[in-house]
């Protein structure tokens, strides 16, 4: 009963901060039609809170008093200002992708009334919706990658500290050299992420337009073969064969609705993609490499490149932290610590290649 009680009173501060959150973002757009959909979602959260307050309440537990994040609440307001809040859910959402799956476990686990259970069915499917009318904003304002960007840039600052840490114990007294090689592949890199997003989302593309000349043909020919392929995709997903058959039956009938659940459409452009995924790795290159092009040593301009690489993780992870409501220092460990110790594998690797060859330039 105790872990139960925890839980409740868990998922209750959690919808009073998605509350706040919502209605803090509605009064910075000036999007009336985002303006009310954010008014709309955050009284579905303050609904969803009462729910779990009447649930401690009933087994006469005292309910959690929600403490306002006001550093949280001041980093929303001050980005917003400047920024659609379309890009802020995004990121909220980076928070928010258990809260289904702890919902579901507590539905299975949990010792609830039946009362109880419905109306937990009731928050999950509205937190799957609040999921998709926001991936739909995304989808709109061509903002869907933003995750991509921070993933890039965090890939281009872990993969080129560790080159250039591992190049500063060979060319010592060389940081120029130390600069332009990471340099080099960093653009390198940054061409490789970005001509991989880019053949990714041209590829998934043309397959799917290949595969919708095929429904055409089918459709025309045989239009039994299409809903039959349907049904056997429906039943694959798990669902009863007889289920299938019946919901098959009834959706053939509409010809472009069952296109467009057998191919899935491909919304992201290919060249955008690229550019913005070759951007955000570049990006994430300058800051372990700019120290090199200044510094009389290797030695000297390393610690300022871990310095300034670390500052910039620092800053990422804190950025998603707060927003998402993640534990601030446990990211900025996560994120710093594995950078750290692939620049620290590297360095050693680059000490071991100098005693072996003798280079020392």
């Amino acid at each position: 009963m105790e872990k139960v009680i925890n839980f409740a009173k868990e998922f209750y501060l959690d919808e009073i901060k998605d509350y706040i959150t919502y209605i803090s973002l509605s009064q910075q757009t000036k999007n009336e039609d985002l303006k009310i959909t954010l008014q709309q979602i955050a009284q579905i959260e303050k609904g969803h809170a009462e729910f779990w307050k009447e649930f401690l309440e009933k087994r006469d537990e005292k309910v959690p008093e929600a403490k306002l994040n006001r550093l949280r609440l001041f980093l929303l307001k001050l980005i917003a200002k400047f920024i659609n809040p379309v890009f802020l859910v995004s990121f909220l959402e980076l928070g928010e992708t258990g809260a289904v799956k702890k919902y579901y476990q507590f539905l299975q686990e949990g010792a609830i009334d039946d009362y109880e259970k419905e109306r937990i069915k009731r928050i999950i499917i509205d937190e799957l919706e609040h999921e998709t009318t926001f991936a739909k904003e995304t989808e709109k304002l061509g903002v869907s990658n933003i995750r991509d960007f921070v993933l890039g840039m965090n890939d281009g600052l872990v993969e080129i500290l560790g080159v250039v840490t591992g190049l500063s114990a060979v060319y010592i007294n060389n940081p120029f050299m130390v600069a332009i090689s990471g340099l080099i592949v960093g653009i390198a890199g940054a061409l490789s992420m970005g001509i991989g997003a880019f053949i990714s989302v041209r590829s998934q593309r043309q397959v799917n337009e290949g595969i919708k000349e095929k429904m055409e043909i089918i459709f025309d020919i045989s239009p039994e073969k299409a809903v039959h392929e349907f049904k056997n995709k429906l039943v694959e997903s798990g669902i009863p064969e007889e289920l299938a058959q019946e919901i098959s039956q009834k959706i053939g009938k509409e010809k472009n609705s069952l296109k467009k659940l057998l191919v899935e459409e491909v919304t992201e452009n290919e060249i955008r993609s690229g550019l913005f995924t070759g951007f955000a790795y570049l990006f994430g290159v300058l800051f372990p490499v700019l120290p090199y092009f200044f510094a009389s040593s290797s030695l000297i301009a390393l610690p300022f490149s871990v310095t300034f690489a670390g500052l910039a993780l620092t800053v990422v992870a804190t950025i998603v932290s707060v927003l998402s409501g993640i534990n601030v220092k446990k990211k900025i460990l996560e994120i710093v610590l594995t950078a750290f110790f692939a620049a620290g594998v590297s360095y050693i690797f680059g000490s071991v290649m100098q005693s072996i060859f003798g280079i020392n330039i």
